[in-house]
């Protein structure tokens, strides 16, 4: 079984100017393959830890005068052996023991409106599971785009069950379909969801309709009108 060793701290910050609370986490994971820290505030991840490019990565916007975290990013690698270590511990300790699992509802949708030929990106969205991680694959007409991807880091929610995204870059044409395959442990099968490129084009019928009543209409004014006009000639 493949353990993952989660620790989560909740702290609760009162600003007594204000007579508001926060809540601040801290949240520090790993398994035998992935390793994650991130520290944010009221369920917003203000920082994390980027351990492929090892450095820190800041998540506050830059109009909000982001605060820095020096030594956050060391403090990451530091938490990261300290938990391998309790993960060897652990993992006999709860060798014979069930772990909770929550398979994820996962959704594919654009991230904007879809134009033929306009590049926009398709998200991969895989809700409420527990434990990480999950895994996902993209396919465009069944070939295999998952190297095109990229996946986000987990988002933790206050039931303690997780949220990941993954985003692929991509330029629609009408008649493409694309796919993403979610894997989890507590998913029998993986779950497969499917988005096509389907774009309504604007209806002509009405236009035509309006179009060859106003010409039968003015034809039967002028109509009218000439008849109109020889009638009087005649008296």
């Amino acid at each position: 079984m493949k353990l993952f060793l989660l620790f989560f701290t909740l702290m609760c910050v009162k600003d007594t100017e204000a007579q508001t609370k926060h809540h601040e986490m801290d949240i520090v994971a790993c398994s035998d393959s992935d390793k994650e820290y991130m520290w944010g505030s009221d369920g917003e991840v203000e920082f994390y830890a980027d351990f492929e490019k090892k450095e820190g990565v800041i998540m506050l916007p830059p109009f909000s005068d982001p605060i820095q975290y020096p030594g956050f990013y060391e403090r990451a690698e530091g938490e990261m052996v300290t938990c391998k270590h309790n993960l060897e511990g652990w993992r006999k300790d709860f060798k014979d023991m069930p772990v909770a699992q929550d398979a994820p509802q996962s959704s594919i949708y654009p991230r904007d409106d879809i134009q033929l030929g306009a590049q926009n990106t398709l998200i991969c969205h895989s809700a409420r599971f527990f434990p990480p991680p999950v895994h996902m694959r993209w396919t465009k007409n069944n070939m295999d785009v998952t190297d095109k991807s990229t996946l986000s880091r987990y988002y933790p929610n206050k039931d303690q069950t997780f949220n990941q995204f993954s985003h692929l870059p991509f330029t629609p044409q009408e008649g493409d379909v694309y796919t993403c395959t979610v894997e989890h442990k507590a998913l029998q099968t993986p779950d497969t969801k499917t988005w096509e490129v389907d774009v309504e084009l604007p209806s002509v019928g009405p236009a035509v309709f309006c179009g060859v009543g106003l010409a039968v209409g003015l034809l039967g004014v002028a109509t009218g009108t000439f008849f109109l006009v020889k009638g009087n000639q005649c008296n």
